[in-house]
């Protein structure tokens, strides 16, 4: 068990990244204290190789020791889920939320074709997140096949308990959920950032999500179709904020542990 804060016992992030055929497969976090090092590291390790995707033909595991003193406490965002019979319907929703949010519809749309067409070169899905200049529309990402990735985030080992329960509750107790939800708690606490989109590459989960300081984690059930292996995530930044340069710092070097969980919203229709 992770036991903060005036903790003397080190701690660890651990970063999981699967690849297969040299494309992204996928990619897990955790921060962990020295008793669950091993263990956590082959949970991921077997996720990497057990993948609906195919097998991952190289797997990289990076473990890290924190300064317990550098480590920031966070909320999980609101969540609540909006409705949508399929796709066309359900990507109108998200692009009014991403409105919503102050994203331009330039912005929003050319996220929503980056993302459909497989944003890294090539029309592969990237191993990180576009950055998205939230007017104009412009990516901003140093690397286009990388992007720039959230990392070092997890979730208390209380809270973890208590999300798992809210979520069975309302019938949305998944990884997909509940690791969104850490990541969108970190990328929303980036200075710069606007808002998130994001929907999985799995073939099997169509369901996707727009989260935002002011509106939430508000989920959509089908943001693409079932069997598609397109997706990944836009963090929309706006300039004049900070530099990029301290966005993409915190968003990759920060280390955020949430121990509160937010309201979670049961959906009206399907999940």
């Amino acid at each position: 068990m992770l036991i903060l804060p005036a903790m003397k016992a080190p701690i660890y992030s651990v970063r999981m990244h699967g690849c297969h055929r040299k494309s992204h497969l996928t990619g897990a976090e955790r921060i962990v204290s020295a008793a669950d090092l091993e263990t956590v590291c082959a949970e991921l390790l077997r996720r990497a190789l057990d993948h609906e995707r195919g097998r991952a033909d190289a797997v990289r595991l990076s473990v890290d020791e924190i300064d317990p003193a550098s480590v920031r406490r966070g909320r999980l965002p609101d969540l609540r889920t909006v409705p949508a019979a399929d796709v066309r319907e359900g990507r109108c929703e998200a692009r009014r939320f991403l409105c919503r949010a102050g994203v331009s519809p330039e912005a929003a749309d050319g996220a929503f074709a980056a993302l459909s067409a497989g944003a890294a070169p090539g029309g592969g899905n990237m191993r990180g997140a576009m950055i998205v200049d939230a007017d104009s529309g412009r990516r901003l990402e140093p690397d286009p096949a990388r992007g720039v990735r959230a990392s070092r985030m997890d979730l208390a080992p209380a809270a973890r308990r208590c999300l798992v329960l809210e979520l069975a509750r309302v019938g949305l107790d998944n990884a997909h959920v509940r690791e969104a939800l850490v990541l969108a708690a970190k990328v929303l606490s980036a200075p710069g950032i606007v808002a998130e989109l994001c929907w999985s590459d799995d073939p099997s989960y169509t369901a996707g999500y727009v989260a935002a300081p002011e509106l939430g984690y508000v989920r959509f059930p089908h943001l693409k179709s079932r069997g598609g292996e397109h997706g990944g995530r836009a963090f929309f930044w706006r300039a004049g904020t900070v530099p990029l340069d301290a966005t993409i710092a915190f968003l990759e070097k920060a280390v955020l542990l949430v121990d509160e969980i937010g309201r979670i919203e049961p959906p009206s229709t399907g999940v």
